[in-house]
């Protein structure tokens, strides 16, 4: 047996080796997400699988959360993936809000520490609006449609330290802070701001090649 084990090691070290490493880099350093949802449109649509830089914010130990050391920290408009304890499950949104800040929604319109981001609509259909969000400096698309009070505003909020507030750009459609609150530092796993490969769900899971490695704002 032993002459057995050690013969398939001989043939199929490198082969081993090549599938542990990458193990490790997908855990440690990189990986992909795929998005089964449409809580992040019109940045993000169903079936795309985004790219996940996991050395953006801390350098990890592999296949834990532990932090070997602290890269940066993430600004606002960034796109984060994180490990949501409340959702059970590996969630990707927008950073809008950083420790200590203080934010406000009133009718999908945001407010940050007292300042109003500025709006403009790019788009009208009856799937509703394509805005551009200008959240001081940091512009970007998102999207509004119907009439959710729960999700349209929220009152003044300060943004514990260590902790962050996210939105999905499909604002009245996303579970996220207004639904699970701040999101902890230690739940950050990473950044994404591009889109890998995208099947379209709707239309028997065909590629869609204009999504190919598409820069995310």
């Amino acid at each position: 047996m032993n002459l057995w084990v050690r013969k398939i090691w001989k043939e199929n070290r490198i082969l081993v080796l090549f599938i542990l490493l990458m193990i490790c880099f997908r855990s440690a350093l990189a990986d992909w997400n795929t998005v089964p949802t449409g809580s992040m449109k019109p940045t993000i649509v169903e079936g795309d699988r985004v790219w996940v830089n996991k050395l953006a914010y801390d350098l990890r130990i592999p296949f834990t959360a532990v932090s070997l050391h602290q890269i940066s920290n993430p600004k606002r408009g960034d796109i984060i993936t994180f490990d949501s304890k409340s959702a059970g499950v590996t969630l990707v949104k927008r950073v809008i809000g950083l420790p200590e800040d203080t934010v406000e929604m009133v009718n999908n319109r945001l407010i940050i520490n007292g300042k109003p981001a500025s709006y403009s609509i790019v788009k009208q259909d009856y799937n509703g609006l394509i805005v551009e969000e200008d959240l001081i400096g940091i512009k970007h698309l998102i999207k509004i449609y119907g009439d959710s009070p729960v999700f349209s505003s929220f009152p003044p909020v300060k943004v514990p330290s260590n902790s962050y507030l996210v939105l999905g750009d499909n604002r009245n459609n996303s579970a996220d802070s207004r639904v699970h609150g701040f999101i902890p530092r230690n739940e950050i796993r990473g950044k994404t701001n591009l889109v890998v490969m995208s099947l379209n769900y709707d239309n028997f899971y065909i590629p869609r090649k204009t999504r190919f490695f598409k820069d995310l704002l």
